[in-house]
């Protein structure tokens, strides 16, 4: 597949075991980029889509490009402390601990159907996170995007279990 083919694994980092799915080899590629986006926006061009939300940081990257040309606003899911305004907060489990996500109160309006967009579906601790800040503020899930899931490590099956709709572009199973 053309995405899969772009993408640099780099083994053992950021820990030994670890065989880490670095997209910056795709996002530099102008064609693989291009075939990324344009993937992304052939399923999303006729859904019912109000606005699109994106996971810090890679989600902005993806999310911002796709709420362009979809011709939507664009909502950025930002780690604990960095947006300005009264913001909704959700704690989630990390291996070691738990970490924070917030969004601004006022991003999202109730009802609004939302696309949240991140780079790569891991345990999916950070993209329930997300889903429940966009529920809190009375968004709808039309569905999660992404360009990679880790089926091994079972985000997919949590947000699904979750009720959630999931796309991924491509998956590295056991590899």
């Amino acid at each position: 597949m053309p995405i899969k083919s772009r993408i640099r694994t780099i083994p053992h980092w950021p820990k030994k075991g670890i065989m880490f799915r670095d997209i910056t080899t795709l996002l530099k590629d102008p064609v693989g980029l291009k075939i990324c986006i344009d993937e992304f926006i052939k399923r999303y061009e006729k859904k019912d889509i109000d606005i699109v939300v994106g996971i810090d940081s890679r989600g902005f990257i993806l999310g911002g490009a796709i709420a362009y040309l979809l011709g939507k606003g664009f909502v950025p899911v930002r780690k604990k402390g960095k947006l300005p305004a009264e913001t909704e907060k959700e704690e989630y489990a990390l291996e070691y601990g738990t970490d924070t996500i917030e969004i601004h109160k006022d991003a999202i309006e109730k009802g609004q159907k939302v696309l949240i967009i991140d780079d790569l579906i891991a345990t999916g601790g950070t993209a329930v996170a997300a889903g429940k800040l966009v529920k809190k503020l009375g968004g709808i899930v039309v569905e999660f995007g992404f360009i990679v899931d880790l089926p091994d490590l079972g985000g997919r099956k949590k947000l699904e279990q979750h009720g959630y709709s999931v796309y991924a572009q491509t998956a590295f199973e056991g590899e």
